[in-house]
């Protein structure tokens, strides 16, 4: 007879406990459809999402941005809802406009030279959410990174502006969906 060298699976297999785990589990992932594992707590009357194209109207503007952060936005709730994405008329609508895109020097050394420039994106956002008004919201997000100054832009600012967009879209999907 071969020995089962697996504690947990052991455990499971002989446990009177067993059973409780299971509906445990069962009742986390599926009481009153709002709760998922990403932290998302969503009504179950909702069912679709409209995510908007958010035009660049920052005075200076990056050609593939605005394409980039909308991407970025519909791709995390995608991923982690399941909300069906509409292109208009959506339970819920994200929509605005980036508003902000520029860079400054930072860390201002002794001889009055940069060690480092900042890139920082703003985006101004509406939220409507038509099953629970009281969720809308208007809020502008700004989020930046750091970079050496002895870097070109131009050789850096795919990457920067990726990282960018993973933190405004975290920002957007925390305030819209997670109720942070």
């Amino acid at each position: 007879m071969k020995k089962d060298t697996n504690s947990m699976s052991r455990f499971f297999k002989n446990s009177f406990w067993a059973p409780f785990f299971g509906i445990l589990l069962f009742l986390c992932t599926t009481s009153c459809g709002i709760y998922s594992f990403t932290g998302a707590s969503i009504s179950p009357e909702v069912k679709t999402i409209a995510i908007k194209y958010f035009p660049n109207h920052a005075s200076l503007v990056q050609p593939s941005l605005s394409q980039l952060f909308t991407q970025a936005l519909r791709d995390r709730f995608a991923a982690q809802t399941n909300l069906t994405q509409v292109d208009n008329a959506g339970d819920l609508t994200i929509e605005g406009e980036i508003t902000g895109y520029g860079t400054q020097p930072v860390a201002i050394q002794s001889n009055e030279i940069a060690a480092l420039n900042r890139l920082t994106i703003t985006v101004k956002v509406k939220f409507t959410n038509t099953k629970e008004p009281v969720q809308d919201f208007e809020t502008t997000f700004s989020r930046y990174f750091d970079y050496d100054s002895h870097q070109n832009l131009p050789a850096v600012e795919e990457d920067l502006i990726k990282q960018i967009n993973e933190m405004l879209v975290d920002d957007i999907f925390n305030k819209s969906v997670v109720n942070w």
